[in-house]
């Protein structure tokens, strides 16, 4: 298994720290990460088991799931003092990231239960190469869900599927299966045969009339929405069982801040 934060260090620091060596600082230093804003911490338990494994005691942090105000102190280490300086900015940077990801996802979960209680917010496979364990770890962190983590743990038959088929297949699985229908025409032709549908681009206004008649089609048959502004996600979560979300990878970062001190 591929350790991230072993992959992160020798990206940032391939060879030494040619900074801290040319200074000559030795001895034990505490680092603090705060937050100039408020947020949710997620993966600091991920975090804190590399800062041990570097020789590190990991003093304080905020638990997974929490919420932070501004000013508060996030994640506090100490140890020796060139360690410290080689992991602080890949922590800082992380943690930006990943609080980033729950916070933005618990707003939008809040905000979609407000009309509908049994909502499900769900994030799609569109993560960022070398970090999708950590962000697929903070939409839970923050209330969500996946709906998908792979390719090989679920099926989805998108619109470019269905763009490039040269014929019809008995649809047969253990999995469920999902259609991704182009036009309305079709979401009637899928729905009896589909576990799942994904509406893509419908306003609320059309899936309030088309969900409940897809519905009559295949009573099992459950139905996601996609491609909406987070903004309307209370409108949407009336109408379906499940929404679909890119946005919460791509929320902007923490705006956090490092101090490292001798000690």
């Amino acid at each position: 298994m591929i350790d991230f934060f072993d992959l992160y260090l020798a990206e940032d620091c391939p060879y030494g720290d040619e900074t801290t060596e040319l200074l000559e600082i030795q001895g034990s230093g505490r680092l603090r990460i705060k937050s100039r804003e408020h947020g949710v911490a997620a993966c600091m338990d991920d975090l804190a088991v590399f800062y041990r494994k570097n020789g590190l005691e990991v003093v304080s942090m905020v638990a997974d799931g929490a919420e932070f105000n501004p000013n508060d102190v996030i994640f506090e280490a100490q140890g020796d003092l060139p360690t410290i300086f080689k992991l602080w900015r890949i922590s800082q940077t992380f943690l930006s990231m990943v609080c980033s990801i729950a916070s933005k996802t618990r707003f939008a979960v809040e905000l979609a239960r407000k009309s509908n209680p049994d909502i499900m917010v769900a994030t799609s496979r569109k993560t960022h190469p070398g970090f999708r364990k950590y962000e697929l770890k903070a939409v839970k962190i923050g209330g969500g869900d996946h709906h998908r983590n792979s390719l090989s743990d679920s099926i989805l038959i998108t619109q470019n599927h269905l763009d490039i088929m040269e014929k019809r297949v008995k649809l047969r699985s253990m999995r469920k299966i999902e259609i991704e229908p182009r036009t309305r025409e079709e979401a009637f032709e899928s729905a009896p045969v589909a576990d799942v549908l994904l509406l893509d681009h419908y306003s609320p206004q059309e899936l309030e009339t088309l969900v409940p008649e897809l519905r009559a089609l295949n009573p099992k048959l459950e139905v996601g929405a996609g491609g909406i502004d987070l903004g309307m996600i209370s409108d949407y979560a009336k109408h379906v069982d499940f929404i679909v979300t890119t946005a919460p990878y791509y929320a902007k970062p923490l705006d956090l801040t490092s101090k490292i001190r001798r000690i």
